[in-house]
C-alpha cells in the first residue's frame, strides 16, 4: 500500500509521515525534497507555483510511487496534491495532463493500492503553526494561495480524511485502523 500524505503546507504532512514511517518501518519520501531548484527558490521569494512549475515535481512524485508500487512495497509519500488534477498525475503519469488528449477523463479516479490521507484543518491554525516553523522555504504568506487553489478529495479518490486538530499519534492510530481494514477486506 502506498500512502499520500496530502494537505495545504503547514498541516504537518512531514510530521505525521515521520511518525508512521518510525512506527510502521515503511520507507517515507518526502515529497519536497523532490521540487526543482526553481520552485523551491519561487517558494522562497513567496511566488505560488503555477500548474506548469509543478508538473516536473509530481512527475517525478509518480516515478517514485510506481517505483514502489511495482516492487510490491508498502510506502509513504508526502505532496501537498491540492488540486485533483495532480492527484491523476500522481497516480497516472503524464497520461493525467490535460495536454495528453481526451482520454483523462477516462482516467480512474483513484487505485485501491494507493491511499491519499488528507491533513486538513482550520486556516488560522495552520497560519499560527506556519509562522513559528523555522527552516523551510514556504513561507506563511503562501498559505492564501494554497486554500484558493485546494480541492479537498472525493470519497472516489480513495482518500481518508484526518483532522489536525487531533494529535499525531491520534492521527498514526486511524491509519494503521485502515491498514487492518484493509488487511482483512477480501481482495477483489
Amino acid at each position: 500500500m502506498i500512502y499520500i500524505i496530502m494537505g495545504v503546507s503547514g498541516c504537518g504532512k512531514s510530521a505525521l509521515g515521520a511518525f508512521l514511517s518510525e512506527k510502521l518501518g515503511w520507507p517515507l519520501h518526502e515529497g519536497d525534497s523532490f521540487h526543482p531548484q526553481g520552485n523551491i527558490e519561487k517558494m522562497a521569494r513567496s511566488e505560488p507555483l503555477t500548474d506548469q512549475d509543478r508538473l516536473p515535481w509530481l512527475l517525478k512524485l509518480h516515478e517514485v510511487i510506481e517505483r514502489e508500487r511495482s516492487s510490491g512495497s508498502d510506502a509513504l509519500v508526502t505532496c501537498s496534491a491540492l488540486k485533483r488534477l495532480y492527484r491523476q498525475i500522481l497516480l497516472h503519469g503524464s497520461k493525467a495532463f490535460p495536454s495528453s488528449g481526451p482520454d483523462q477523463d477516462g482516467l480512474p479516479a483513484s487505485s485501491p493500492d494507493v491511499c491519499f490521507l488528507f491533513l486538513y484543518g482550520d486556516y488560522n491554525l495552520i497560519q499560527q503553526r506556519m509562522v513559528v516553523r523555522r527552516g523551510h522555504y514556504m513561507k506563511a504568506d503562501l498559505l492564501r494561495s494554497q486554500f484558493d487553489v485546494l480541492e479537498p478529495p472525493l470519497d472516489k479518490e480513495n482518500v481518508l480524511r484526518l483532522d489536525i486538530r487531533r494529535s499525531i499519534t491520534d492521527m498514526a492510530m486511524e491509519v494503521e485502523k485502515h491498514i487492518v481494514s484493509l488487511k482483512s477486506s477480501p481482495r477483489p
